[in-house]
């Protein structure tokens, strides 16, 4: 048995709306829009489909959030200075490491893992 994961959604009000954000903020790869309602994209190794969802509230802090994706990078400093060039407002740190919210308010993190 080879169990592995093989892709992570993240619910969105509009994953059209979304994915502006994703691509051009965060440098995600357009993979695929799959009939008007479903975004497919790549980041390294990983693939992840917008799709809608309900607003559902997301936590007000990222320690409180029921979940968070977790982007490795090596030179978060450096990552964080572009992704703040295209837009992005910080939303607190956790261990020292930058978070933010996507539109919707889904949990991110910059992370070196070689500083863990």
């Amino acid at each position: 048995m080879n169990e592995r994961i093989g892709h992570i959604e993240i619910f969105v009000k509009d994953p059209i709306r979304s994915k502006k954000f994703y691509t051009d903020v965060l440098g995600f790869e357009l993979v695929e829009v799959q009939g008007d309602k479903f975004v497919w994209l790549k980041l390294g190794e990983g693939l992840v489909l917008l799709r809608p969802g309900k607003g559902v509230e997301r936590g007000s802090m990222y320690q409180n959030a029921n979940s968070a994706i977790v982007i490795y990078t090596d030179d978060a400093a450096a990552a964080f200075e572009m992704y703040k060039e295209r837009g992005l407002k910080i939303a607190g740190h956790d261990t020292g490491m930058p978070v933010f919210t996507d539109l919707d308010g889904n949990w991110f993190q910059l992370v070196n893992p070689a500083d863990h």
